[in-house]
């Protein structure tokens, strides 16, 4: 299935449990377990927990550090419930689909998992309202395709408040993963990148476009003004609006703009004429480090030879900016 029928039918495609684990709770993520778990700890702790259940979040090719996870949480003398991708039977409590669409099904468990079920369906309901303005044959006003024109033959800079760490972490990842582009989070002090990165060569900032992801907090609101005379443009991507124009949860928020980012992403991909699937080397990568495969020789047999003869970069076509 393409990615864009795949993004089509994700709002209510959870099937996984939603009864409640005892509390109280623990979050560990790694692999492709690290964006759902970043996004879900808005919902419950990111640590270790010495009773109640722990959570460990995953991917076959980091069963090794989710497996030692498990087995210092139980030492501890919490419950653990392994959530993964793949892997050893025995290290799978809970099944996933893999791919990028994991951090949905993933994040969800975790919601349900932690008696979160009010948030897991506001999120639902926000993805679902998404996938009605964001779905291929909306040819007209569709938020997710202007956003990806907006983006393409730049660098985007990705930016949200302290308390929406996530988002920065999910849209580089989906960027990259699904666009083909890449995109690089400010971190730490927004104000002082802001007001340093470009001075010293004023055309650093061509090319570039900011995007504020979520409710920005008052150093953002200054960090937008010092940017708009620096880079290309300034958009605020906002939380989708809950039912009834209500501001949604931290949770259901995070989740539906990562779910736009995924939107945004394959549109990215489909203009600068690539597929948004992943990429073989990215599968046989995965699959040494699950200890599937023996590695390559080297990463460049999964590129294609390129001698650097000027015949061969006229035939290469690049994106104006």
């Amino acid at each position: 299935m393409d990615l864009f029928s795949l993004l089509t039918r994700l709002p209510g495609s959870y099937a996984g449990p939603t009864r409640p684990e005892p509390g109280p709770y623990g979050l560990i993520g790694v692999g492709e377990g690290a964006l759902a778990a970043h996004l879900a700890a808005a919902l419950l702790p990111a640590t270790l927990t010495r009773a109640g259940t722990q959570f460990v979040v995953s991917s076959a090719d980091a069963q090794d550090a989710a497996r030692d996870y498990a087995d210092l949480a139980e030492v501890a003398g919490a419950g653990v419930r392994r959530v993964s991708t793949g892997g050893v039977p025995d290290d799978v409590d809970v099944l996933v689909p893999g791919g990028v669409t994991a951090t949905y099904h993933a994040a969800q468990y975790l919601a349900h998992a932690s008696g979160h079920a009010r948030e897991a369906a506001e999120a639902e309901a926000l993805l679902a309202a998404l996938r009605d303005q964001c779905a291929p044959e909306v040819t007209e006003g569709n938020p997710a395709r202007d956003l990806a024109w907006a983006l393409w033959g730049r660098t985007p800079l990705l930016l949200a408040a302290p308390d929406a760490e996530a988002l920065p972490h999910a849209w580089q990842s989906l960027l990259a993963r699904v666009g083909k582009t890449l995109a690089v989070p400010v971190l730490g002090d927004p104000l002082a990148v802001a007001t340093g990165a470009f001075e010293a060569q004023h055309e650093k900032g061509d090319a570039k476009v900011a995007l504020i992801l979520g409710d920005p907090d008052p150093t953002l609101h200054v960090v937008r003004e010092v940017l708009e005379s620096r880079v290309d443009e300034v958009q605020h991507v906002p939380f989708p609006q809950a039912e009834g124009g209500a501001a949604p949860s931290g949770y259901a928020g995070s989740l539906a703009l990562w779910y736009f980012g995924a939107w945004v992403s394959a549109y990215l991909a489909e203009r600068y004429g690539v597929q948004p699937a992943d990429p073989p080397v990215l599968a046989r990568a995965q699959a040494v480090l699950a200890g599937e495969e023996k590695a390559p020789p080297s990463a460049a047999a999964d590129r294609p030879a390129h001698d650097g003869s000027a015949a061969e970069d006229e035939d290469e076509d690049e994106p104006e900016a």
